[in-house]
């Protein structure tokens, strides 16, 4: 695994570990502070001194997480904007401009005068006359879920007005290959290129300056659309820069939208291509990055988000802190709305076979992703019961591989969480009642949103590498923004914690409750559940034989980390190299040899039908022979 979130960098699980930093050991506390410091570049004084402990740890948990939005716009004077007016002009208006300044239809009543080769005079008679004042706004939500400040994803590889969250894609995808302790090239020399694939987007395309939202205001901002904007700005972007610039794969790809259940969609297209044999080897990731005015804006015109005068009259307060921007999201509790964020998070899947083979690292086990819809609704945003289907399903085949007494007593829900009034109660009825069902009586509920925020597209994969992380250490990160849960909640069989907590998981359900009825719910098994079910299916020699082989792979995953750690990155962008277009290569009628490959693609493939006689070639009968 591998990505950024406003909690810190995925692989080493130091993301992980900032959300339950207090309930750690106090060597891995100073540990994950010095590496989210170095991520930060904030690991020296202005002198170039290192800077104390005591210091370091504040700036590290004032500057990580939900926050102030840090975006000079989004600070005093405000964000640019346009107000329109209407003038009445008592006397003429006279102003010069430069002549290529003039607009390419000019008003009928304007006059204009060359006053030489370059400038002119304009004339614009007394009268009504329309324009648009320069103006600035003060945002009315300024709390988001930003990546550590200081921590620039762009400025690690040569990117070329690449979007954020395509510049956050290729640094999370780069994490993910250092972590997995494999080298990419020796690993695809022993595939056939075509058992390879990528399966990665975002839910609402790149909607910065570099993408899409420059493009779109460029006419009437009066900017000059850029080659770049219009291809970057889809929403497979991520995918199509895996394939073209960090894995160089030929393989499979493609994106799935499905609003906040994007990632989920994605791991469910990994995981059928593995069950169906079609690949061996699966990069599942999504990148977004919508903190931008305009974004924000638009949520909050929803009355989506948790805008400033709402969080003060939450807490009936006039004027809002540091601190009370870090608790704008609070799933369960009493709330008034979910705070944007920005993420990207990819994680690599195999199949169990070649995962032995390698001797790869298994951080657990994804056996199915379920996903349905509402069905009916009074309107697109509105509750449906499409998860209620999902989280059954879920819990259904976490008995039939587990049994019930480990679905009652060693689950737990990485709950979508948004900390809006609406989800509080429609995904609290969801767990509720599902665990009624199964006899559930407790069942923890984690909401990583409480820390990280609401990243869209990008949230389930939040919720997945924080469930990876809570296998690891054995610790299920509390809610901290919930003092009391609401009245309205159904928590009769739910368990909720402010705090950190103990818990060893078998397997844990990651929830998305998607903006117009893309409800997912994934299944997650825990390493040692998952080493149980290697051993039953290929026996301990196999299994004793593939911890001897990941030694080597631990030991490469580790260098990595100790370099990561120290803010050493150098993600794996390989633009222009190695490009192939077609007359390279060597192709036969079943297979195609590509040049760097040690494998052919293989052309043959499944035919679901059987072979179709052809009337036109039959043999004659006897009678027709003879006639």
């Amino acid at each position: 695994m591998g990505g950024i979130n406003p909690a810190g960098r995925t692989s080493g699980h130091q993301a992980f570990r900032r959300t339950v930093l207090d309930a750690l050991p106090a060597e891995q506390q100073r540990q994950t502070l010095h590496s989210l410091a170095a991520l930060m570049r904030l690991d020296t004084s202005a002198e170039g001194t290192p800077m104390p402990d005591a210091e370091l740890r504040d700036a590290v948990l004032r500057h990580t997480l939900i926050r102030r939005n840090e975006d000079p716009r989004f600070n005093a004077p405000g964000m640019p904007a346009n107000r329109r007016a209407s003038m009445t002009l008592d006397t003429p208006l006279r102003f010069e401009l430069r002549r290529r300044e003039l607009p390419d239809h000019l008003p009928a009543h304007w006059q204009v005068r060359e006053l030489d080769s370059r400038r002119v005079e304009v004339s614009v008679p007394a009268g009504d006359f329309n324009v648009l004042l320069p103006d600035r706004q003060m945002p009315r939500v300024c709390a988001a879920g930003q990546l550590p400040s200081g921590f620039d994803p762009a400025a690690l590889y040569r990117s070329v007005h690449h979007p954020r969250g395509l510049s956050m894609a290729i640094f999370s995808a780069s994490d993910c290959l250092g972590a997995s302790g494999f080298e990419w090239e020796s690993l695809r020399q022993q595939l056939d290129p075509d058992q390879i694939a990528v399966y990665a987007g975002n839910s609402i395309g790149q909607l910065d300056e570099q993408g899409w939202g420059g493009l779109l205001k460029s006419l009437v901002s009066g900017q000059r659309a850029t080659s770049k904007q219009m291809p970057l700005g889809y929403g497979q972007m991520p995918a199509d820069f895996l394939n073209a610039y960090v894995l160089g794969s030929v393989g499979g790809t493609g994106a799935a939208l499905g609003a906040c259940a994007s990632f989920l969609y994605n791991l469910r297209l990994g995981i059928d291509d593995i069950r169906a044999g079609r690949r061996r080897v699966v990069m599942v990731g999504t990148a977004d990055a919508p903190i931008t005015p305009e974004i924000i804006e638009g949520f909050r015109a929803m009355g989506a988000l948790a805008d400033d005068e709402s969080l003060k009259a939450l807490d009936a307060i006039s004027l809002l802190s540091d601190t009370d921007y870090q608790r704008a999201c609070r799933p369960f509790a009493r709330n008034c709305g979910f705070t944007m964020a920005e993420s990207s998070q990819f994680v690599m899947l195999m199949d169990d076979g070649l995962a032995l083979e390698t001797g790869a690292d298994i951080l657990g086990a994804v056996p199915e992703v379920f996903v349905n819809a509402d069905g009916y609704k009074r309107s697109i945003s509105a509750p449906g019961i499409g998860n209620y289907i999902t989280l059954g399903k879920a819990a259904s085949l976490v008995r039939n591989i587990l049994g019930e007494q480990a679905l009652q007593q060693r689950t737990y829900l990485h709950a979508h969480g948004t900390s809006t009034p609406k989800n509080r109660i429609t995904e609290s009825h969801v767990f509720d009642e599902i665990a009624r069902a199964n006899g559930i009586t407790q069942w923890p509920v984690v909401a990583v949103k409480a820390f990280v925020g609401h990243s869209q597209g990008s949230a389930a994969g939040d919720q997945l590498v924080s469930a990876l992380g809570s296998f690891a250490y054995k610790l299920l990160p509390g809610i901290p923004t919930l003092d009391a849960v609401a009245d309205d909640v159904y928590a009769e069989r739910l368990s909720f914690s402010s705090t950190s907590r103990a818990f060893k998981a078998d397997a844990t359900f990651i929830n998305a409750k998607g903006f117009g009825g893309n409800n997912a719910t994934g299944v997650v098994l825990s390493p040692d559940v998952t080493e149980r079910l290697l051993v039953q299916r290929h026996g301990e020699a196999a299994v004793s034989a593939w911890k001897t082989r990941r030694d080597s792979v631990l030991s490469a995953a580790a260098d990595y980390l100790s370099q990561a750690d120290l803010g050493h990155y150098q993600p794996r962008y390989q633009f222009g190299e190695q490009v192939l277009e077609g007359p390279e290569l060597e192709i036969h009628a079943d297979h195609i040899t590509i040049p760097g490959y040690q494998q052919a693609v293989s052309l043959n493939v499944d035919n679901p039908f059987g072979q179709l006689s052809d009337p036109f070639f039959e043999d004659p009968s006897p009678e027709d022979a003879s006639s």
